[in-house]
């Protein structure tokens, strides 16, 4: 199996590049925001999923062992294909991942090009658990609350409300992922008083 590659681009498509490793051009796909990123002639060393089926062999190559480990999360996941979890990779990222598994919010997966619903709450039921926010135990709870708070406005909650959601969620040595859900909560309970009233 090959699990890394390292060499200089040759070719780069919207969603592949060819890597030439001493003499040798692997044909990898990648993020299109990956591919945007690199240019012919630049060199690159990807951490790889070799994918082997009975009519074909395909490289999934990404930046850093985090990747690589949640792309063959999703690839676990009944009914996602090494294309649909590379499509929720170049979405999602691994924090974007890590929070929408966390706020079981099955939006953010729909929102992605060829994940139907049933997918997106399958990925959701499945992936709880297993995926943590990157650096989440390591970093100082005011750096994790900002992540919180920034992850809140992607949603598109106004930054003041996830401003407060999080203050009033957070605790010492919480991880991002429990100060989101904590937070998720907050404006919950803030939009249904809002609605009662």
């Amino acid at each position: 199996m090959i699990a890394s590659i390292s060499g200089k681009v040759t070719h780069v498509g919207l969603g592949d590049l060819i890597v030439d490793a001493n003499g040798v051009g692997y044909s990898v796909f990648v993020t299109t925001n990956f591919a945007l990123e690199v240019r012919v002639g630049s060199d690159v060393s990807l951490r790889t999923a070799h994918i082997v089926r009975e009519d074909s062999q395909s490289l999934y190559g990404f930046a850093n062992a985090e990747e690589l480990s949640a792309f063959n999360l999703l690839c676990s996941v009944s009914g996602v294909g090494p294309k649909s979890a590379l499509a929720v990779m170049g979405t999602l990222g691994v924090d974007g991942l890590a929070q929408a598994v966390a706020g079981a919010d099955d939006s953010m997966f729909r929102s992605v090009s060829g994940i139907g619903p049933k997918t997106a709450k399958l990925i959701v039921l499945s992936l709880t658990g297993k995926l943590s926010l990157s650096d989440s135990q390591s970093k100082p709870s005011s750096t994790s609350e900002a992540n919180v708070v920034a992850a809140l406005i992607g949603l598109g909650y106004p930054e003041r409300a996830a401003k407060k959601a999080v203050e009033d969620a957070a605790e010492p040595n919480m991880t991002e992922a429990e100060i989101l859900r904590g937070a998720l909560s907050q404006l919950a309970n803030a939009r249904r008083v809002s609605n009662d009233v």
